[in-house]
């Protein structure tokens, strides 16, 4: 049996954390979390109960079901990297076919779920941003262009969206400038991992940006798209979506990025990009609960 062939085959029987591991549940936690406050933000009477938590539940269903297709596509590089070699599927503890079914069940829950107690145009969208992470970006764009993180970045960008669309049945403005927020923080985000990991991306034939065009000129294009998303947190502000509590708090915190970006660009350190990545992943959680706050309270 060929080398590359043992990926596919379950060395030892999988536990229930083996199929935990697939659905990505530290990811997903922050996804379900935009789409909880898209939903609460999306209009001033509190939607119930139970749409609040079978929405979000069908939510992250859905992007469970699209982080274990992503662990089946990319079993060959996660086992060349040391960051990843230990999932589930690319160490031969749950086999492909599995993990591909495990996937499709999730996804038709998730699905059914939305259009059951939310309405056909979240499930729509969900199916959409599945598609668009799963298919289009781990499948495609991940290996054909260094800009596969800016390209691909709209599928992650969707949960606030699905949120507000879940209580609303409509495509509003201000939904869509939720995703813009994580539309511009996620190349700053994933770039200071990607440089921290930079050996693991070149030997697995990844062009992840640092890879192919070298760390300052990663460094400049991370300190461009943080200046974009700095100006876009200042939208809700500025548009009146949000009062003086968010702009308050996303201040402290943009303030505390750029902090870091410098002293990554001035030290050159790759521990210290890496200290930024995990700073932005609480930096986004802090930054919808910011938008949250300012909703129900009033300054």
């Amino acid at each position: 049996m060929a080398m590359s062939d043992t990926l596919n085959v379950g060395s030892t029987s999988p536990s229930w954390r083996d199929y935990l591991t697939l659905t990505k549940p530290r990811v997903v936690a922050v996804l379900v979390l935009t789409s909880m406050v898209g939903m609460l933000l999306a209009s001033p009477v509190l939607p119930s109960i139970e749409l609040f938590i079978l929405a979000n539940v069908g939510i992250g269903l859905a992007a469970s079901a699209a982080a274990a297709v992503n662990h089946v596509v990319d079993r060959r590089i996660d086992a060349m990297m040391s960051r990843t070699k230990h999932r589930p599927v690319s160490d031969g503890k749950i086999a492909p076919a599995n993990a591909l079914l495990f996937a499709f069940v999730l996804g038709v829950t998730g699905l059914g779920t939305l259009v059951i107690v939310a309405n056909l145009l979240t499930a729509v969208l969900t199916f959409t941003s599945i598609i668009a992470y799963a298919v289009v970006y781990t499948l495609y764009l991940k290996r054909a262009t260094p800009q596969n993180i800016v390209i691909g970045g709209i599928a992650g960008a969707s949960p606030p969206l699905l949120g507000w669309v879940a209580v609303t049945n409509t495509i509003d403005a201000y939904a869509l400038l939720l995703v813009a927020i994580i539309f511009a923080w996620t190349p700053p985000h994933f770039w200071a991992l990607c440089i921290a990991k930079k050996e693991d991306y070149a030997n697995a034939d990844v062009p992840m940006l640092p890879v192919t065009h070298g760390d300052e000129y990663t460094r400049l294009q991370m300190l461009l798209y943080t200046i974009l998303m700095v100006l876009v947190t200042l939208l809700p502000y500025l548009s009146g979506m949000s009062g003086v509590c968010y702009l308050a708090g996303i201040t402290v915190i943009n303030v505390r990025f750029l902090m870091l970006l410098q002293k990554y660009s001035d030290s050159k350190d790759p521990q210290d990009a890496l200290y930024l990545f995990w700073y932005s992943i609480r930096y986004i959680m802090w930054l919808f609960l910011f938008l949250l706050v300012d909703h129900f309270v009033a300054f």
